[in-house]
């Protein structure tokens, strides 16, 4: 007769500690099993076989497995589709239930239904938990029930409901108690997924407290070591939101309000499912008349544009897998604004190269970029590069760090001058948006 069990599926909430869907799991009466899943559906469109993402997520489950053997239990990690590793699961097991925490990006929310249906047919009940966010799309609402669309009355809303039980951690101890116990299984390595294993030196998991309280002060210098480098951890959900919010609330405002943006752009795709889909938040910005200059956006790519501030930022990224966040607001405004350039190509960039990439936040960071996004800059607000750089790194350092051939005959001129660039793309987003006035 097959073992009755509960399987705790793990996707982007790779811990042990403070996980809502965990929490739930060993609370029911079969033991639970363990699961990830390196999803094939997503690996397999990687072209990238350095992707330092999946050497990231690797390194969390063998950690996450070494903490289980501990104490008699494992992860059961799989390389495959949802469906084919639930079918193989239900062959050797009774499988009475499957907790996980929600995804609010459309592949995942096409994925889960899926599987809950295979469930639901085979006996199975399946069970979805709030865990990447502090309010989900539902929770923070006006008072006609329309979701918000501006950031700064969101903001209020959010701060007006939270109440300290939203930041409470759920204990779960001794979890040794319901979890599955048996043989050690074996985590499929990297090779054997076809990808090349690196060395990569992820950002720590721990921000210290004088960071945050000193946020406000250094976040948008891109030469001070002014930010918590935690986007990764947020997004494969090695740290808890509820602790860091935690600290947040009681250190720093603009901290908070950091982590405020990432609910506000959750909840966008949550109730919008026409920005999941791609689109433009607001549908007029879908009518620009992108330049779409291949050879110039490569320049953009390598960071070759004769903009030093812009340049730098794409090199970092291109070697780090990160960049400073006011840098990231200064490329996008320049591939849109300056190069005319649709703001799909440099989010589909930044999805390729960003270690800490989330579909929500980035997404949001471009459409606001671009002007399209909710509570997005104005199509007449261009970012001028050179003031830039004079208020955020007059001396220098972070441009020297990346572009050391800056004073020399190495460096590009300017691929086009700035006053050139607004004034053409004042002219077409203005062609767009008087349209919209007739």
């Amino acid at each position: 007769m097959k073992p009755e069990v509960a399987i705790m599926w793990f996707r982007r909430d790779l811990r042990l500690v403070d996980n809502a869907a965990l929490y739930q799991a060993l609370r029911q009466p079969y033991p639970v099993i363990p699961l990830f899943i390196f999803d094939t559906n997503i690996l397999d469109k990687l072209s990238n076989k350095n992707d330092d993402r999946v050497q990231f997520i690797h390194a969390a489950i063998t950690n996450m497995h070494r903490q289980l053997l501990g104490v008699g239990s494992s992860m059961w990690v799989y390389y495959g589709t949802p469906l084919q590793v639930f079918q193989q699961i239900m062959e050797q097991f009774y499988v009475q239930s499957v907790y996980t925490n929600t995804d609010c990006e459309q592949y995942a929310i096409d994925r889960d239904k899926h599987v809950a249906d295979y469930l639901q047919q085979n006996g199975a009940s399946f069970h979805s938990f709030k865990d990447q966010v502090i309010f989900d799309g539902s929770e923070v609402l006006k008072e006609d029930g329309t979701p918000y669309t501006v950031f700064t009355p969101y903001s209020k809303k959010w701060k007006a409901l939270l109440q300290p039980f939203y930041l409470k951690s759920f204990p779960i101890n001794p979890i040794s108690n319901n979890l599955w116990q048996g043989s050690e299984k074996a985590i499929p390595t990297l090779a054997e997924m076809g990808f090349q294993p690196n060395h990569t030196i992820f950002p720590p998991q721990q921000v210290t407290n004088e960071l945050i309280s000193s946020y406000h002060l250094q976040r948008n210098f891109p030469a001070v070591n002014g930010t918590s480098r935690l986007g990764v951890h947020l997004r494969f959900g090695t740290i808890s939101i509820r602790n860091l919010a935690a600290k947040a609330q009681q250190l720093n405002e603009v901290f908070l309000n950091e982590l405020i943006w990432r609910d506000f752009y959750h909840a966008i795709l949550y109730h919008f499912p026409h920005v999941r889909a791609g689109k433009a938040f607001k549908p007029i910005y879908d009518q620009i008349e992108w330049r779409n200059d291949e050879a110039a956006f490569e320049k953009w790519c390598v960071g070759k544009t004769g903009y030093p501030i812009v340049d730098a930022g794409m090199r970092e990224l291109n070697t780090t897998g990160y960049m400073h966040n006011r840098v990231r607001m200064i490329v996008a405004s320049f591939l849109t604004r300056h190069l005319l350039i649709d703001w799909h190509w440099g989010e589909a960039y930044f999805a390729e190269k960003l270690l800490d990439y989330d579909f929500a936040a980035n997404n949001g960071g471009w459409q606001w970029a671009a002007g399209s996004g909710c509570d997005a800059a104005p199509y007449f607000r261009i970012f001028n590069p050179a003031l830039q750089t004079e208020k955020f790194d007059k001396n220098l350092a972070y441009i020297h760090q990346w572009v050391p051939e800056l004073n020399s005959f190495d460096y590009p001129a300017p691929i086009i001058q700035h006053e050139v660039a607004r004034k053409r793309a004042l002219e077409v987003y203005g062609r767009v948006l008087k349209n919209k006035m007739r």
